[in-house]
């Protein structure tokens, strides 16, 4: 089983170190989880990365996936115990996992050298639940891909959310990008600096984008991506 948590954390530097604690590591292996990966908005994610927030009164700032074979509500109850009185309680969600372009695997702990955007989505109202994942996981995808200079792509398919004040979400989408990303438009579609080619590029893929409602009430989050083997 899948989780995700998205953390509105005050110290997101603060709480990427705490969780990467070894205490915090045991104890979380106690509750069943046996991968964890952390994406933090922290020092290595530059002030004028797109944020874009939909919902609470603060912005996400860090993104807790774990793989776990234990009970979800202990994994919340780990997660709840690290945040500061004044942060906001973690949302959660159970997701199903599909790996279009699989990310490059990472040392444990150790930063992955790439912009990791995390973006949750909501399905317009008019959309069924079925056309919307069709678009999505089919001519979606393969838009998103070769438009982009990504080097990993990962949709998260929300099963159901773990607490009462979880807000509304129906995917949850990861997609690494090289580091010059964060700063140049180029480096985030892979156009070569070829300015007519990023003009088709955002076209092809703004259209894409809107067909399925992900160009509106949208979280995005970029981040620096850790991963732990735990266990």
């Amino acid at each position: 089983m899948k989780l995700v948590h998205a953390l509105r954390a005050a110290d997101a530097i603060g709480l990427r170190d705490t969780l990467l604690q070894p205490g915090l590591l045991a104890a979380l292996a106690d509750a069943g989880v046996h991968r964890l990966q952390l994406n933090v908005d922290d020092d290595a994610i530059v002030s004028g990365a797109l944020r874009l927030q939909a919902t609470g009164d603060a912005p996400i700032r860090c993104v807790v996936s774990s793989w776990t074979d234990g009970h979800a509500d202990a994994v919340t109850d780990v997660l709840r115990q690290t945040l500061p009185p004044t942060d906001p309680d973690p949302a959660g969600w159970e997701v199903e996992e599909r790996i279009p372009t699989p990310p490059p695997e990472a040392a444990d702990g150790v930063r992955a050298d790439a912009l990791a955007n995390l973006a949750f989505l909501r399905r317009p109202a008019e959309m069924d639940t079925a056309a919307w994942l069709a678009h999505w996981h089919g001519p979606h995808t393969t838009v998103a891909i070769e438009t982009q200079a990504t080097f990993g792509y990962v949709q998260n398919v929300v099963r159901r959310s773990l607490t009462a004040s979880t807000p509304r979400v129906d995917g949850i989408v990861e997609e690494l990008f090289p580091m010059a990303a964060m700063h140049d438009p180029h480096a985030f579609y892979g156009s070569g600096g070829d300015d007519a080619e990023l003009g088709r590029r955002i076209d092809r893929l703004m259209a894409s984008v809107a067909a399925f409602g992900a160009d509106r009430d949208l979280d995005l989050v970029p981040t620096s991506r850790y991963v732990v083997t735990l266990g």
